[in-house]
């Protein structure tokens, strides 16, 4: 066997090499944040061939000293920590004192830097053991070149340029999302590729996500027992292919952590179907001391000490964030000034329609007032019959006053209804939009004792000697849920009651579509495991059907129920129920002002 024997200083920086500096965009990361940690206000990037031939950093932070300069570039020597205690509550990026070590075993590295106070510059190299005099005005510059140059086997895994820079890129953002108040600026090639000024939160994320994003998002800042969780959280009609729009930060570092994954995929689970990815910037605080970063070398994953308390808070923030109706987001959202002369008060158009304006409330139990012909009176009820609408909308009425989605001016083709509001044009899925609000209603009738509606005459079908078999085996179930069903010969089926919120629907359609939901699943699974599923079926058949006329006070009636209801913007398959047009997109489409 082979006598044991100390390994070469180098050899050992070479190992955890293999761990810190996987590709260029490792050795970005951990010298930003190095850079980040002196205090720097402004932080420019250079790179060359992807980072591989050169990674240049500056920054004006507060400096090396000369006579740290040597050791700074020496294994476990940092700055950060000094004892236990210190470790156990981390509160900088950098503590384990490898990185520069590590980069500098396996690239050329020179450190050039100005020490707050001191006369001049000092410069050293990788391997030198004095520094000498250098021109630099503050901060700190730090040069790496030929990465995996003295070790070709890892320098071939290297992807190409494209992609090297790609990783780069991506690992540049994730550390200026975090720090708004930082500038930063990245250059490829000598040519600029990204520039982000000092600003705030919502302007940094504008910037590097897109405006578009911050246009589908919804702002979360949640504080208690603390903890708090703030940023924007993108509602479904944002979700993406891959998972490339979601940055999660605790304590302004990047992680990658099943336990947070978990509870923001709980978090979405009402509204984001199929294979899509939600797209997220969230920012979580607590003590330090209530975290452990100190997990793994890339320090992209922590370990909680209350992982079960953290599960549940992000998950209830982020659920109740997207959840929030669309009043709640239009009463809380900053009023958006414009310069623009003040327009003419706009009327409601009668379009021919007869009715007295009352406001009307969508589903309630007040008796229904006679049905025209091909009209959907039966889904809608009057809820104030004495108190008028007025018969001139102000312009600002519909933000300011309760009626975000604005007023409706008509129906397209039995399937969209058009609304007014402060900022230009809403449409409607009237069909997506009212099966996300009786979704809803069923999710908390299924809470208490559901009402049920008996029917004068009960439906009866033929039915498969599977159906009937269900029928008999998910008594319980239906019973639970406001269905009756019983046997009505050999081979048929009669429904006699089923739940108040869907009596105008399509009765045996109805009770098909729930029995074949139930016909795979043990009757004791059945609420617990797939509720949601369950009462989604039962929504969509319950919702009103395309191509059934609306009278505008019953268009306006499902407009003030959609503001009303949690998660209103997108269906129970994901979609989102309306889109706002806004009047600067109508010109656009017009040619206005050219």
């Amino acid at each position: 066997m082979p006598t044991i024997r100390r390994l070469p200083e180098l050899l050992i920086n070479q190992i955890a090499a293999g761990e810190v500096v996987e590709r260029p965009a490792s050795v970005l990361k951990e010298v930003l944040e190095n850079s980040l940690d002196a205090g720097s206000r402004a932080i420019e990037v250079q790179l060359q061939q992807g980072g591989v031939k050169q990674i240049r950093i500056a920054d004006d932070g507060c400096g090396i000293d000369k006579d740290e300069l040597g050791i700074a570039l020496e294994r476990h020597a940092t700055s950060k920590i000094a004892s236990l205690d210190d470790l156990e509550c981390v509160a900088t990026m950098g503590f384990r004192g490898e990185a520069l070590a590590s980069i500098a075993s396996v690239a050329r590295v020179t450190l050039t830097s100005r020490a707050q106070g001191s006369p001049h510059a000092w410069r050293i190299h990788a391997g030198e053991t004095s520094p000498s005099p250098a021109a630099l005005n503050s901060g700190t510059v730090v040069e790496v070149s030929d990465l995996y140059w003295n070790v070709p086997a890892r320098r071939k895994f290297l992807k190409s340029e494209g992609t090297e820079f790609g990783h780069c890129d991506d690992a540049f953002r994730r550390i200026a999302l975090a720090r708004p108040e930082v500038a930063f600026q990245l250059q490829h090639n000598g040519r600029v590729s990204l520039r982000l000024a000092t600003g705030d939160m919502r302007r940094r994320c504008g910037d590097i996500l897109g405006e578009e994003f911050l246009e589908h998002a919804r702002v979360i800042d949640v504080e208690a027992a603390g903890l708090r969780l703030s940023g924007f959280a993108a509602l479904p009609a944002y979700a993406r292919a891959s998972r490339d729009a979601q940055y999660f930060f605790v304590n302004g570092r990047f992680v990658r952590d099943k336990l947070i994954q978990h509870a923001l995929r709980e978090a979405y689970a009402d509204i984001l179907h199929g294979s899509k990815h939600p797209a997220f910037t969230l920012f979580l605080e607590l003590d330090p001391s209530g975290v452990d970063v100190n997990v793994h070398p890339a320090k992209t994953e922590v370990r909680f000490r209350e992982a079960r308390a953290i599960h549940q808070f992000v998950y209830h923030a982020v659920s109740r964030g997207l959840a929030a109706t669309i009043g709640a987001v239009a009463a809380t959202a900053p009023r958006i000034e414009t310069h623009a002369p003040p327009m003419p008060q706009p009327e409601q158009i009668r379009l021919a329609v007869e009715e007295p304006r009352t406001p009307y409330h969508f589903g309630s139990d007040s008796p229904a007032r006679s049905p025209s012909a091909g009209s959907m009176a039966e889904f809608f009820r009057p809820a104030a019959l004495n108190t008028p609408m007025p018969q001139t909308l102000p312009l600002a009425a519909a933000d300011t006053e309760g009626a975000p989605l604005g007023y409706a001016l008509a129906q397209l083709h039995g399937v969209y209804v058009l609304a007014q509001n402060a900022r230009g044009l809403i449409l409607v899925d009237m069909h997506a939009a009212h099966e996300r609000i009786l979704y809803e209603k069923l999710k908390n009738v299924l809470d208490g004792a559901p009402s049920t509606q008996h029917l004068l005459i009960p439906a009866v079908f033929g039915a498969s000697a599977k159906e009937m078999a269900c029928a008999e085996a998910q008594r319980e179930t239906l019973d639970r849920i406001g269905f009756e069903i019983a046997a009505a010969g050999p081979a048929e089926l009669a429904v006699r009651s089923v739940p108040t919120l869907l009596a105008r629907a399509d009765i045996v359609a109805l009770t098909r579509a729930l029995l074949s939901e139930l016909v795979d699943y043990p009757a004791s699974d059945v609420v617990s495991a797939r509720r949601n599923e369950l009462l989604a079926t039962l929504a969509c058949h319950g919702a009103v059907r395309a191509n059934r006329s609306l009278t505008l006070p019953e268009m306006n009636a499902l407009l003030r129920e959609m503001e009303a209801t949690e998660r209103a913007d997108q269906c129970n398959h994901g979609r989102p129920t309306w889109v706002q047009l806004s009047m600067s997109d109508l010109d656009k489409l017009f040619l206005r002002g050219r």
